[in-house]
């Protein structure tokens, strides 16, 4: 089991600058001033996870892609703590001769099989729903 460390410093306010275990820094913000908000890094981060996923399993498919977008839509609970309840990652991927099946496959086993992120949040509770658009490079 690997430990990692990482640390905050605050700022002033709300106002955070942590340090992640691989040594870069990140403001956080909860009045979203001076950097990202606590939950927005959650959101950003499930992106950030899928979107490796797909990128390394479309590659090793030999897929020949020129962009990847995650484009990330999420909604909230009313009621503290305001917890995600559904978050819907849409994926934007131009390239060449994209095979369909192939990135719905890359989707599919980042979401059940690679993503960590995706694992936590949907067996914490969060609806996670995936879908996909082919552009043409």
């Amino acid at each position: 089991m690997a430990q990692l460390n990482a640390e905050l410093v605050w700022q002033d306010g709300v106002h955070f600058v942590g340090t992640s275990p691989s040594g870069h820094s990140v403001h956080i913000d909860g009045d979203k001033n001076a950097g990202a908000s606590p939950m927005e890094l959650i959101l950003l981060g499930l992106g950030g996870c899928a979107s490796y996923d797909v990128v390394s399993i479309m590659k090793k498919s030999r897929q020949d892609i020129h962009d990847v977008r995650c484009q990330m839509r999420a909604v909230r609970a009313d009621t503290v703590p305001a917890v995600y309840t559904d978050i819907h990652l849409h994926f934007v991927v131009t390239g060449n001769n994209i095979k369909e099946s192939q990135l719905a496959k890359a989707i599919e086993l980042s979401a059940e099989k690679y993503c960590s992120a995706s694992k936590m949040l949907s067996d914490g509770g969060v609806n996670i729903t995936h879908d996909y658009q082919i552009v043409a490079a």
